[in-house]
């Protein structure tokens, strides 16, 4: 279950993780009445599940209530990466004096909880891992014991935090890992976690539960602004993304990848009946991962159809941040009108799985 930004703050000021004063607004009438309590200037920021609202314009600013009456306008309805923004956090302005990133995923490969900080805040970390791997430090958590606050300080001192700010640093660390354990996350993460004046608060944050574990966390099963995870997926040690449309095709492109000498990066169902917008999610979803150097987008039609799966590739391959050869394969309902969408948009495709599998294969050999 993923959260908006703004339930995620909630969770965490609860938890005592400090954040700013904010209000959440769906009209230019809310965002202005916003403004006059917080009574300082603001950031608007789109409430999206999706990264890189601020390069697409969903971030702006505005020092007076009439000011974000017009912003708020500019933002609503918007698309950032196939999502349409509904709901704006008018949040005040903070005078940061340095970024940092913190974050708790679970490391399935490691069956460990794992931390990562850095003081490289504000950016795409994954910019920073393809960049600058050594400025991000890496803890796993046994979680079997208990994560004591002198670990979260050796954590911040490993970030080359200065003397004074290593026990404050430490509590944030320690707390975000409270928040991680509680309420059985598969990752929460500050980004950017920033210096003010005031203190160390939490810019931004992210929020992700385990869908099976719901059942503890009853609370929140019924939240109308939270959404479970639509896709089946699974990060992996390879280099080749693959999705597929069914769990057993998903599985055999896997197969394929593996007999051809490639090494599977993710398993990512995006299940039956996936409409364009959920094509453009799922690719989107295996972009961000560090590792991936090509994608293998395996669809065999029946429910979904051919045509949807081509827009949402197009419409990825028109706004992706992160370029990564897509290798297709495509069949089944609407075939014809999925393949000339493809061929108009000169973007190649295969009807064949093996034939696709393989040049995922040679694509991702030629670039080492």
């Amino acid at each position: 279950m993923k959260f908006f930004e703004y339930m995620a703050k909630e969770i965490f000021k609860k938890e005592g993780i400090p954040v700013p004063e904010s209000y959440l607004a769906v009209n230019g009438k809310e965002a202005s009445k916003a403004v006059k309590k917080i009574d300082k200037p603001v950031a608007l920021k789109s409430q999206v599940l999706v990264g890189g609202r601020g390069k697409a314009g969903g971030i702006k600013f505005a020092d007076t209530p009439k000011d974000a009456k017009k912003v708020i306008k500019e933002i609503l309805g918007m698309e950032i990466k196939g999502e349409k923004v509904n709901k704006v956090l008018v949040e005040e302005k903070i005078n940061i004096q340095s970024e940092f990133y913190i974050s708790v995923v679970m490391d399935r490969s490691a069956k460990k909880p794992l931390i990562m900080a850095s003081t490289e805040g504000g950016v795409d970390i994954e910019e920073v891992a393809r960049n600058s791997p050594d400025k991000i430090i890496k803890y796993h958590v046994n979680s079997l014991d208990e994560f004591m606050p002198y670990e979260a300080r050796e954590i911040a001192l490993k970030m080359g935090i200065q003397n004074e700010m290593i026990s404050k640093m430490g509590g944030f660390i320690l707390k975000l890992f409270d928040v991680f354990k509680k309420y059985d996350a598969t990752i929460a993460e500050i980004n950017p976690l920033v210096l003010t004046p005031e203190g160390l608060i939490a810019a931004d944050a992210k929020l992700e539960l385990d869908d099976d574990a719901l059942w503890r966390h009853k609370e929140f099963v019924n939240l109308e602004d939270a959404k479970k995870d639509e896709f089946a997926y699974v990060t992996l040690d390879g280099d080749i993304a693959v999705i597929g449309n069914g769990a057993g095709l998903t599985l055999t492109g896997m197969d394929m990848i593996n007999l051809f000498g490639g090494k599977p990066a993710t398993f990512l169902d995006i299940g039956g009946g996936a409409s364009q917008q959920n094509i453009a999610r799922a690719i989107n979803l295996v972009i961000s991962e560090p590792n991936v150097k090509v994608i293998f987008l395996n669809v065999l039609g029946g429910i979904t159809r051919a045509d949807d799966v081509a827009n949402g590739v197009i419409d990825v391959l028109n706004s992706a941040e992160r370029k990564v050869p897509l290798v297709i394969r495509l069949t089944g309902t609407n075939e014809e009108a999925g393949q000339r969408i493809l061929t108009d948009a000169g973007i190649s495709f295969e009807t064949s799985m093996e034939a696709a599998a393989q040049k995922a294969v040679e694509l991702c050999e030629g670039l080492d």
